[in-house]
Order: structure tokens, then sequence, then C-alpha cells
């Protein structure tokens, strides 16, 4: 019967190859988790700034609205003015020019 030499060095080696592979796999998992990680934050971060910009823009566009002049309503006192101002214009009272200024000033 032949004897086994080196049984302790060849445990020692085993224990190394079975360490080494654990230790590559965990890394492996870990990096995969953590990537997988950052893929979602980057999403959600992605999503927050796109969420933030809509926000955004729908603010500025109700600011542009309600900065932009409201069609003018025709109010019966705003066409009863206006009508005053034809006659008047009509009759020679007023000049074009002040018949302008005048309806620019009612209706801005």
């Amino acid at each position: 019967m032949r004897r086994r030499r080196g049984g302790l060095v060849r445990t020692v080696g085993r224990t190394a190859v079975v360490a080494g592979t654990a230790s590559a796999v965990a890394g492996g998992v870990s990096r995969r988790q953590t990537n997988k990680f950052n893929e979602g934050q980057q999403k959600d971060a992605a999503a927050q700034q796109s969420a933030y910009e809509q926000g955004l823009a729908d603010s500025q566009a109700a600011a542009a609205a309600a900065a932009a002049p409201a069609p003018v309503a025709a109010s019966p006192d705003l066409i009863g003015q206006l009508t005053q101002l034809g006659q008047l214009h009509e009759q020679g009272v007023l000049t074009d020019a002040e018949f302008a200024a005048q309806k620019a000033k009612l209706l801005g």
C-alpha cells in the first residue's frame, strides 16, 4: 500500500480554492446587486427630474396664461363706451388718431 504524501498541503490547497471560489462568487453577486441598485436609483432620479421639469413647465405655462391679457369680455359697459367713441368719431368730434388712442386705451 502506498501512503499519500502531502495530505495537509493538499487539504490547505483545496480549502484555498474553495474559499477563493466562494469569494469570487460573492463579489460577483455583490457587484451585480450594487449595479441593479444604482440603475434603479438612476431611473428614479431621471423620473423625478422629468416630473420636476414637467411641473415646472406646467407652472410656467399657467403663469404665462395668467400673465397674458385675457380676451376682452364684451361687457355692456365696454360695448357702450366703444359705441359712444364710434359715434363721436363719425360726428367728427374725434380725429382718427384720437379715436384709435381712446379705443386702444379701452381695449388694452
